[in-house]
């Protein structure tokens, strides 16, 4: 029933929207997804045909200047076989099992080792995993019984002493693909498989490739749409990076995650060229951002603009969903501009409310949070499409636009009124 008047208000409301912008919206967030794209990361140079892409978009929007701010990263990937087995039965990689992104490439046949939960002694652990028979294993356990006992793992899953050769941690579906912490690589693979992974298995055959890139050369899209006056800039941002491959084969399309946030800002920087608003009007696609926020950090670091002369900062990530609560956090700063937010939504009608959370280091308004720098974020949780991020199913087949038409007009309207 939910599914069905979500599905009715959606049409309704764009009906009501300008259809270029949707249609030019759903383009963008279409192209990007697509594999041309390599999932917008770092296999066969993804993140840097997606900058190209985006800069075009830009200028195709009408902005006035576009530029490239150059980085660089290093990070770990995963570009050439990903194939596990159990007992000789293959693994879907995405599906049936993930790998860590600071694990390294691992090839061969691992015993396994189930850890007792019901009757927990690390003591016990550590003895077994000196015998001759479980030298090499690979040790198995519950993805959340480790956060009771999370000293006595850490130690496993790195520790040279402990003759283990990784860690192989059982969780819900679907599984998560990361590249947060990909700067660095570790001596052990840590191996995610679902639910339905045997409870007694023998042994794991594993044959993934890892390539550790240092320096890679990233670049942050920076668009300017000039407005009547230049002592002040409302900044919108979005990062267009996604988690790239894992093997050769499977890439990650990323529509909600986060195409459907830099869609969005080339929206908004073409309605602002045809509409030239008070201030100057700044639109940030960074790269980094799965891999620790390290554009937006870079930009702060390296400002184009004086983060002084920023008025507000918008950043949209993840509004290709349809809950009809608007998850939002925001700094100290911007609480007077929230307010304004809260007052316009109400009269506007365009979410049930705004959930704010606790500020996080989750995305590319924290830098500049913690510069003193007023700003809002919004991301749509708990939708449809919500439990698919960082997964390989965060595809066009899952893809909602009406939080883009509402956030659309509750930026644009805040912009006016702010």
């Amino acid at each position: 029933m939910f599914k069905k008047i979500t599905t009715l208000a959606c049409l309704m409301l764009a009906l009501s929207v300008q259809a270029q912008d949707t249609k030019l919206y759903k383009h963008i967030v279409s192209d990007l997804s697509k594999r041309e794209f390599e999932g917008r990361g770092y296999v066969n140079d993804g993140v840097r045909k997606a900058e190209t892409y985006l800069a075009n978009q830009y200028r195709k929007a009408g902005a006035d200047k576009v530029t490239l701010q150059a980085f660089s990263i290093d990070i770990n990937t995963f570009p050439g076989e990903a194939k596990m087995s159990v007992d000789g039965k293959p693994l879907t990689p995405g599906t049936q099992f993930v790998i860590r992104e600071y694990s390294p490439g691992t090839h061969g046949t691992f015993p396994l080792y189930y850890v007792d939960t019901a009757n927990y002694d690390f003591e016990k652990i550590t003895a077994d995993l000196a015998k001759p028979e479980n030298k090499g294993c690979l040790v198995v356990v519950d993805f959340w019984f480790p956060y009771k006992h999370g000293y006595d793992f850490r130690k496993l899953e790195r520790k040279a002493e402990f003759a283990n050769a990784g860690m192989l941690y059982t969780w819900e579906t679907p599984l998560k693909f990361y590249k947060a912490y990909g700067e660095t690589v570790w001596e052990k693979p840590i191996l995610w498989a679902g639910p339905d992974f045997p409870k007694d298995a023998k042994s794991v055959t594993v044959d993934i490739d890892n390539e550790f890139r240092p320096n890679y050369k990233c670049n942050n899209v920076i668009a300017k749409v000039e407005g009547q006056r230049h002592d002040s800039t409302i900044v919108f941002i979005a990062h267009y990076d996604h988690l790239g491959h894992l093997g050769k084969d499977l890439y990650f399309p990323g529509v909600n995650d986060n195409a459907s946030g830099n869609a969005a800002l080339v929206t908004l920087a073409k309605h602002y060229a045809e509409y030239r608003p008070e201030f100057d009007m700044l639109f940030i696609s960074v790269a980094g951002e799965e891999a620790n926020l390290r554009g937006s950090t870079f930009f702060v670091e390296h400002p184009t603009v004086p983060l002084e002369s920023i008025k507000y900062l918008i950043n949209l990530d993840m509004i290709g969903d349809d809950n009809p609560v608007q998850y939002c956090e925001v700094s100290d700063a911007g609480m007077r501009g929230f307010a304004l937010f809260e007052k316009l939504n109400a009269e506007g009608h365009y979410f049930d409310s705004l959930n704010r959370g606790q500020l996080a280091a989750n995305s590319d308004h924290y830098p500049f949070a913690m510069k003193g720098v007023p700003c809002i974020f919004f991301e749509n949780e708990e939708g449809s499409t919500f439990p698919f991020y960082h997964t390989a199913q965060d595809d066009m087949s899952r893809f909602v636009d009406c939080t883009y038409e509402k956030i659309f007009r509750l930026v644009t309207e805040f912009v006016e009124k702010y």
